[in-house]
Parts: C-alpha cells; structure tokens; sequence
C-alpha cells in the first residue's frame, strides 16, 4: 500500500478525487485489486539520464537513436480500488505507472517484433508536445489499449521537454527528428512490405507528414498503408501542398478533427492559420484524404486534444480502421456530411 501513496505522491489531481469520493467506497472484488501490466515497444532519440526512477530513464534532450520496452502496470489500490473505475477518463490516466523499462538495440528490437508479429504489420506512432518519456509510456499504452493495437504497436518517441512553456523547443526537436522518424518508416516497409500504418498525434502528426514527404523523395517506390493523423497540429494549407507528394506512397489518409479542440486553437492564433486537426476547413479540396469529425462525441477530454486515448468511440474506430483495413464508408457509427468526411457518432445517436 505504500508504493501505491509514494505513486500518489505525484499526482495531485489523484489525491482531489480520493478525497472527494472517499465516503462512498463498496467492498472491491478480487479482479480490481489484481495488478495489470502492458508493455510498448519504443524507438527513442531521448537521452538516457541513468536515472533510477524508470520513468525518468530518458530525458528530454537529444540523443542517437535507442530501443526498449516499458512496462506500464495499473496502481494498486487495495480497498479503493472502486475509485479507479468511477473517475473520469482523463484521471483514469493518472492510476498508471512506468514500472520498468528494458532496453535493447533498435535492430535487435525489430528482429524481436518481426519473430513476433501475429496480429499483423506494426503500427507506429508519434507523439506530441509537452510529453515527457515517463507520460509518453503511459499515453502509449493507453492509445494501444484503446485501439486494439497490442502485438504490432511500437511507439516512437521523439526528444520532447513535457514542459508546457516549451512549445518552440518541441517544434524543433521534432524537426531535427523527422529524418530518423522517416529512416524508421522505410526499414519497416523494408523488413514488414506494404501494411505497416504510421499514426500521428498532435505535433507528432506534423512529424509524420514531414517524414513521409522525406520517404517519398527518397523512395518513391515505397507502399504503405494507413496513415492516421490525430488531432494534427500542422498548417492546414502547408498540408494540402506536400499531400500530392505523399499520397502516391500510401494506400489511405485518414484525418480526425473536432471544432472543440483548444490546444489547436492556441496554435492557430500562434502560427496565424488554421490547423489540419480543426474542424471547420475545406477539407472537400483534400483529394484522396478521408476525414473523420469528432465533434458530435462525448470524447471525456477536457481540452478536446486527447479522443484518441480517452473516448471509446475514437478506438472502435480506430480499430476497425488500422485493425480491419475498413474505410469510413463502410465502418460503423459514422455519418457522411461531405464527398470525404464523416461525423463518428456515439453508438446511441446511431438509428
């Protein structure tokens, strides 16, 4: 019980909701106080700190390309273990912890998924700003629970500085990022063919499209297949110029925007234009690029920036998208509005 108060300890907005529901406690059954664990593979260019304190190990400057596992377990809570199942999404997030993290040589990494690989071609994803390595495990975990992703997720994690006021330093990390990024993609394509996804989420999405932009100039023969871009925090029309160069390289563009999105409308007044991940564009001039509104959701994201980890509905599409290969005309839960765009709906709004 100690360690789960020393994991507390850090976490004040935990505490506030201990606090507040504590009176109302029932008996917890045996399944609540079992221990779960998960592991994500990762592809780091963070600098190792030797830090004791796993999800410290890496940091947030930069560094040549690294290769791990970490393992992310759910807090114990014994007697409160009710409380994890009540809270909201977004403190749900909170009752998980880097427990350890294993490392590896990058190729020695891919030999293990490619000896691995049963649910099929990896899916890799890129993260956004203001995430450390310690959030960016446990936000990975979540995106491959909510999708459905384990046993072909690999998470790349870029050198961001997870401080909020360090907006300009993760833009240029990110940059100096992209050619590894887009080495990654092609020794995927290499070792897996034509089905590996490549998914991107906030400024890591901007990431993705500048990588594939650097694949597609260098190997123009190259196929992919799904590329997801999650609440994508790049200029809208600097998007649609590099989209000619980088549609012939992949079988589908998908693009998930929401109108309730405040961290994108931040970033709108800073760069003075419209960002991809915005609802409200002319996304009909998007040739090719399907694209997905989530502003009909309860998406359980105060901030409208994290669907993709918080809301269920955004994860039964997101894997029957990257899991069924399924296009939007023929998934689920979606509404055409547009000659290429959809509402995703909650099940209950869907006749």
């Amino acid at each position: 019980m100690q360690s789960f108060f020393d994991s507390l300890s850090k976490r004040p907005g935990v505490c506030f909701v201990i606090l507040a529901m504590m009176m109302a406690i029932p008996s917890p059954s045996m399944a609540q106080t079992d221990l779960t664990t998960f592991e994500v593979p990762f592809l780091t260019l963070r600098n190792n700190t030797g830090s004791d304190d796993a999800g410290d190990l890496f940091g947030g400057a930069r560094s040549g390309l690294s290769a791990g596992e970490c393992q992310v377990r759910a807090l114990d809570f014994g007697n409160l273990a009710p409380l994890a199942d009540s809270a909201p999404s977004f403190i749900q997030e909170e009752f998980l912890d880097v427990d350890q993290v294993r490392l590896s040589e990058p190729a020695d990494l891919l030999d293990e998924i490619e000896a691995s690989a049963t649910a099929g071609e990896p899916a890799i994803y890129v993260h956004g700003y203001f995430i450390d390595f310690e959030k960016g495990c446990r936000r990975a975990v979540l995106l491959q629970n909510n999708a459905n992703l384990g046993g072909r997720f690999l998470w790349f994690s870029w050198p961001s500085d997870g401080a909020i006021a360090y907006y300009t330093h993760d833009e240029a990390d990110l940059y100096w990022s992209v050619p590894d990024l887009a080495d990654a993609i092609i020794e995927l394509e290499r070792r897996f063919g034509s089905g590996v996804d490549v998914v991107g989420h906030s400024l890591g999405a901007r990431g993705v499209v500048l990588a594939l932009y650097d694949v597609a100039n260098r190997h123009p023969n190259i196929r992919l297949d799904e590329i997801v871009l999650l609440a994508a925090d790049m200029d809208f029309e600097i998007f649609k110029r590099f989209l000619p160069r980088i549609s012939p390289i992949v079988n589908r563009i998908t693009v998930y925007v929401t109108s309730d999105d405040e961290p994108l409308e931040l970033s709108a007044q800073l760069h003075g234009y419209a960002r991809l991940g915005e609802g409200g564009n002319d996304v009909a001039s998007l040739e090719g690029v399907e694209v997905i509104d989530v502003s009909e959701l309860r998406t359980g994201s105060p901030t409208g920036h994290l669907y993709h980890i918080y809301s269920g509905s955004v994860g039964d599409d997101l894997n029957q998208l990257l899991n069924d290969g399924t296009g939007a005309a023929e998934r689920r839960n979606l509404m055409q509005n547009g000659p290429n765009s959809w509402l995703l709906l909650q099940s209950d709004q869907v006749d």
